[in-house]
């Protein structure tokens, strides 16, 4: 499984990446992207199986970046803006699920794994 992070944190890039590979997937490829601009770029270069998506970035948003492959990919909003508007909106434009940060590395797994069994 292929896996795209997208965070403007690279801490919490490593948590997501710690993460993943504590599942034992196998031949999990993973990248990461720190903005919007890198992630639609690394998407199309890597075409990945999973995209764990923040909101809140510099350059391009999480919502610009889910209007151009939420409905391509299987995305994960994981991010601090919890709003129920902001919610609706992301799956409205193809997102899967939506974390809130903070979060139990449970609840990643369980969400993941969830989504990757589809």
């Amino acid at each position: 499984m292929k896996v795209l992070i997208v965070d403007d944190s690279a801490f919490m890039r490593g948590i997501l990446k710690n993460i993943i590979l504590s599942m034992g997937i196998h031949a999990t490829e993973i990248e990461e992207a720190g903005d919007g601009i890198e992630a639609i770029r690394k998407y199309h270069q890597n075409d990945p199986d999973l995209v764990l998506l923040d909101i809140i970035m510099p350059e391009k948003d999480g919502v610009a970046v889910l209007k151009e492959i939420g409905n391509l990919v299987k995305v994960i909003v994981i991010s601090a803006a919890g709003q129920e508007k902001l919610i609706e909106e992301a799956k409205a434009l193809g997102a899967k699920d939506f974390i809130i940060k903070p979060f139990d590395s449970n609840k990643v797994i369980e969400t993941i794994k969830s989504i990757t069994a589809k």
